[in-house]
């Protein structure tokens, strides 16, 4: 007959099936509590951050194309590179053809071809779809410091050397089409809104405004910069221009007709130049509320236009940050380096 005993609850494991409470352990959620939230989402960024890197060496130029989606980067490693600037940041394209260093490119306006320019002595335009080089412009007779297309019309572009001409290029035509020459070299140009005039900067510390109905005399001489003029770049509404200089100051120009004799009207502080003397570039965000520039110590730099107040200064770089933009539709700014590294970062709205 069978031992019916009841066996001792020290027992319990051999087998039987008794009910055991177990032990609250700390990593365990026992009660539902609200997870706290990170810091909120600005952007469609994957990450508040994104580090894109794969050129070989200093980046000096990026620019987002008019659509947001893409992003296109200079090198001295003489490539420009094409990235995605959601997801993964992957870099899909390589476009190659300059000699040298590319110096500044820039989107034409309906985002379908790029411009840029180079110690090469050419400015060239570039297929995005394909990355073919569709057009080589070759009549500088030294460096190409800096390209700018105009925004709207016809495919124009203006381009600044360092032989101390500023020549205006149309697309459609195989020659330049209007040649402005000044004393020393030119470092930074770009178009008016109404493409009726350009605007030159360099060496000499002014700013030049040329009728491009005229070839002689400058229409305007702005001074106020005490150093090389190193970028500049035209307002979203066309009527201010932006100038970033070795004298360790942004300043704002009124560039509308019939405007005061001083048509400077704000100068902004806090970023530097150094010993490097490269070309640091600026630029402003979408609705012109704020502007942003290259620095050498290597921190990006944000400015409110309207109180002159440094509402950011970003760390994050190696090297000196050589231009920094706005995207065009979200509250995402990206910044490339000497560090070879490009940074995608998004600020609070």
């Amino acid at each position: 007959m069978a031992d019916t005993a009841k066996r001792p609850l020290e027992d319990a494991g051999n087998g039987a099936i008794v009910e055991v409470k177990r032990p609250r352990t700390d990593g365990e959620v026992v009660v539902a509590k609200p997870i706290k939230e990170g810091p909120k989402r600005t952007s469609a960024l994957q990450a508040p951050i994104m580090l894109l890197t794969g050129h070989a060496a200093e980046v000096f130029t990026m620019k987002f194309n008019p659509e947001g989606d893409t992003i296109a980067s200079g090198s001295h490693d003489k490539g420009i590179f094409l990235w995605r600037v959601y997801g993964d940041c992957e870099n899909f394209m390589v476009l190659k053809g300059h000699k040298n260093a590319v110096l500044e490119l820039h989107w034409t306006p309906d985002g379908e071809r790029l411009v840029s320019c180079s110690p090469d002595r050419t400015i060239r335009a570039w297929d995005a779809q394909s990355g073919l080089q569709i057009k080589k412009m070759g009549e500088h007779t030294d460096i190409v410091n800096s390209c700018c297309p105009l925004r709207r019309g016809p495919p124009l572009l203006v381009s600044g050397s360092d032989d101390g001409t500023a020549k205006v290029w149309d697309l459609r035509q195989r020659r330049s089409v209007k040649t402005y020459t000044e004393q020393y070299q030119i470092t930074a140009v770009a178009f008016a809104e109404a493409g009726d005039q350009i605007y030159t900067g360099g060496i000499e510390n002014v700013v030049r405004a040329w009728d491009l109905r005229q070839d002689d005399e400058p229409a305007l001489t702005l001074r106020g910069h005490s150093d090389t003029i190193t970028g500049m770049r035209l307002s979203p509404d066309g009527t201010h221009l932006l100038t970033n200089s070795m004298d360790n100051t942004l300043r704002v120009w009124d560039m509308r007709p019939y405007a005061p004799a001083n048509r400077c009207t704000k100068v902004l502080t806090g970023h530097l130049h150094n010993f490097e003397k490269l070309l640091l570039k600026c630029d402003w965000s979408p609705n012109g509320d704020r502007v942003t520039a290259g620095s050498a110590d290597r921190m990006v730099y944000i400015w409110d236009v309207h109180t002159r107040q440094l509402t950011y200064k970003l760390p994050g770089h190696a090297g000196s940050v050589n231009e920094v933009v706005f995207h065009p539709k979200e509250p995402i700014v990206g910044s490339c380096s000497s560090d070879k590294n490009i940074y995608l970062g998004e600020l609070a709205e």
